[in-house]
């Protein structure tokens, strides 16, 4: 039995099935390994297909099996289509070794050539690492890129944090310019503001090239390509050594679930056949995304996406990675309208158990890469073993997406009035996980900043941002904005997760959404940017909310918050009171909108002498100064047998005690 079954014993029912999971793993990785001693020796498909610098020229190889014949063309050969036949090998890989040292040169375009059924088909090599498009007729090509073997890495001893705080970003959207920014841009404007934030991770969207900019880098195209967008490959190295210098980790948010259906960019069709990566007919479409689904059953597939992931880790150092659209790789009908209500919908013939294998795999293999990097599954079905070891019947998660919990924010913030908030379900949903599992909380992350959708602030606050957020008058909607703004994301960063998360800018409130540039909005780029310079100006309230979020990140880090499980809860509904402790540190919260409470019993677990270190009604965090920094409390045990103290509770406030 595996220990899984020990850990959450509601699986014991279901022990058949862990029990299939575990065969499956087991029976598919000595397929795959056969004499081979690890996943790492196996995963090597970049390091052969593709183009390689050889002895006396370039190798070029390519898996298309359905293929009748190939041909390399582009700058080298005037485009000649058929100037440069490849030579077809054993099991549909072809080849073609071109003479010569400047065979090939940096930033010349190439094609592959593609005879199926008598058709000829213009395709982008599938293990391309660098992609392009033409501004004048906005065609995709592939570019050769030559390796700089004299990069200088510097990063030798890093080590990821263990709790991550993560800052969710994208680089394109993260200069305040009106257009794309670059990777040497953000390595120089952005790491410093993470730096000074006191976050010590970032996840990085959008990285893996994508022909359509505004699906935020989740209709991936070229899988081994750094978006050209954003500059040369050298520019993400030298982001993310300097990162790694600023004592940052750097998480690729990498899309395996899926890719673009396109056949001219992207993996779709190369060979001329549907079925060369994804599933036949129906079942290799997504019906909600219009995208193309993956065969995890296939070998080659297999190997594609376990050589995908090293080769990020190998060439760009990247310290691990979130896995977007788990919950649709995990069930064939890709968890739509599905409540998983109960734990017999985890385990019926509508789960994915090849998904699920490879899933497992890739965990595998990236921990056997680098033991310390780590792994992160955006899974709203709360599918049981996510994040456990794979010895112990998991599928090998280090974390997985506290996905209920904006949702719980946003229904709140849209449906209920502030008096009508239950308190009692608000703790249920920052406090549910799967036993054993870690979470990576959050508030919100970039769905809700999309057009469509609304931040926390703006929804607050909406039309007033526009008119209300100088310091110069007072606006009662933004001082409610603004105070619930900080209570939210402060008892989410040390209640809901054992790791944290944020999207850029929405630490100071960023108003408006994103809108990427799009015929309908006129190709601008007004809305696909951040707003720094708002956020820079002290005369706005802006800097306020950033202020606290620093300092509420520089509490978390400096108490080992993430680190320490919520304990002794104390809720009231009536008064909208929760209040919890974090070993020595105490949290109190009162969300009531009108009701201050003065003598209110905090209670403790040991008596002594205890003071405030945080309180979100400090004025420089834009609230009223109403609570005394300075004043001991002494928790005293009370003739119930209640060890406590009693203060001040403002409403809409919430304070930070700890014992001295």
């Amino acid at each position: 039995m595996y220990k899984l079954l020990e850990i959450d014993p509601y699986l014991k029912d279901f022990e058949q099935d862990i029990n299939l999971r575990m065969d499956n793993y087991k029976s598919k990785r000595k397929e795959l390994l056969g004499r081979k001693r690890s996943l790492a020796s196996f995963a090597n498909g970049h390091n052969y297909f593709g183009f390689h610098r050889v002895k006396g020229g370039w190798v070029y190889r390519e898996w298309a099996p359905a293929a009748e014949s190939m041909f390399l063309t582009g700058d080298f050969n005037g485009w000649d289509i058929y100037a440069c036949p490849m030579t077809k090998l054993d099991n549909g890989v072809f080849e073609v070794e071109l003479k010569g040292r400047d065979a090939l040169k940096e930033g010349q375009k190439v094609q592959a050539i593609i005879i199926h059924n008598g058709q000829t088909l213009r395709r982008i090599p599938l293990y391309a690492t660098r992609v392009v498009q033409d501004p004048q007729t906005n065609l995709w090509c592939a570019e050769i890129e030559e390796p700089n073997t004299d990069f200088e890495w510097t990063d030798a001893d890093f080590v990821p944090a263990k709790a991550p705080l993560i800052y969710e970003c994208h680089i394109g959207m993260a200069q305040d310019k009106y257009g794309i920014g670059t990777y040497d841009e953000f390595r120089e404007n952005i790491l410093p503001r993470i730096k000074e934030f006191g976050y010590n991770t970032i996840q990085i969207m959008a990285i893996m090239e994508h022909p359509y900019y505004g699906s935020f880098g989740y209709q991936v195209s070229n899988f081994f390509a750094a978006s050209s967008r954003y500059g040369k490959s050298d520019g993400l190295k030298r982001l993310i050594n300097t990162a790694h210098e600023m004592g940052i980790t750097v998480l690729l948010d990498v899309v395996h679930s899926h890719a673009v259906k396109n056949t001219n960019e992207g993996l779709n069709e190369f060979d001329g056949t549907e079925y060369q990566f994804f599933h036949v007919g129906d079942k290799g479409n997504h019906s909600a995304w219009g995208t193309k689904l993956f065969n995890y059953g296939k070998n080659e597939v297999l190997h594609f996406l376990l050589s995908n992931l090293k080769y990020w880790m190998e060439t760009f150092h990247f310290d691990g990675f979130r896995f977007d659209g788990v919950t649709s790789m995990l069930y064939n009908d890709h968890g739509l309208g599905s409540a998983f209500s109960s734990y017999a919908m985890y385990f019926s013939m509508n789960t994915d158990v090849e998904s699920v294998t490879y899933l497992q795999l890739a965990n595998e293999l990236i921990h056997d890469i680098n033991p310390n990097a780590l792994t992160i599954a955006e899974d709203m079905s709360g599918m049981p073993g996510m994040c456990i070891p794979i010895e112990y019947g998991g599928i090998g998660f280090d974390y997985r997406l506290s996905m209920g919990v904006p949702d719980l924010w946003i229904k709140l913030l849209k449906e209920y009035k502030d008096w009508d908030w239950d308190i009692f379900k608000i703790w249920y949903e920052l406090i549910s996980r799967r036993p054993k599992e870690k979470n990576i909380g959050y508030a919100e992350s970039h769905d809700q900043a999309l057009v469509g959708d609304k931040t926390i602030m703006f929804r607050l606050c909406d039309a007033d941002m526009y008119t209300g957020m100088s310091k110069l008058g007072g606006n009662i909607v933004i001082d409610r904005g603004i105070a619930l703004h900080k209570m939210i994301r402060l008892l989410t960063a040390t209640v809901a997760g054992e790791g944290y998360l944020n999207f850029m800018g929405n630490e100071f409130g960023h108003p408006e959404w994103i809108d990427f540039p799009r015929e309908g909005n006129g190709w601008s780029y007004h809305y696909c940017r951040r707003q720094w310079n708002l956020v820079d100006n002290d005369l706005l309230r802006y800097c306020e909310l950033n202020d606290f979020d620093k300092a509420m990140i520089n509490l978390i880090t400096s108490e080992d918050l993430l680190e320490k499980p919520a304990e002794s809860r104390w809720l009231h509904q009536d008064d909208k009171i929760i209040m919890y402790n974090k070993g020595d540190v105490i949290f109190a919260f009162n969300f009531h909108p009108e009701k201050s409470f003065d003598g209110y019993f905090v209670p403790v677990l040991e008596e002594g002498d205890y003071k405030v270190i945080m309180s979100t009604d400090d004025g420089v965090f834009g609230g009223f100064d109403r609570v005394d920094k300075e004043y001991i409390y002494k928790a005293e045990t009370t003739p119930d047998d209640w060890k406590g103290f009693k203060c001040y509770l403002p409403s809409r406030s919430a304070i930070v005690f700890k014992k001295v």
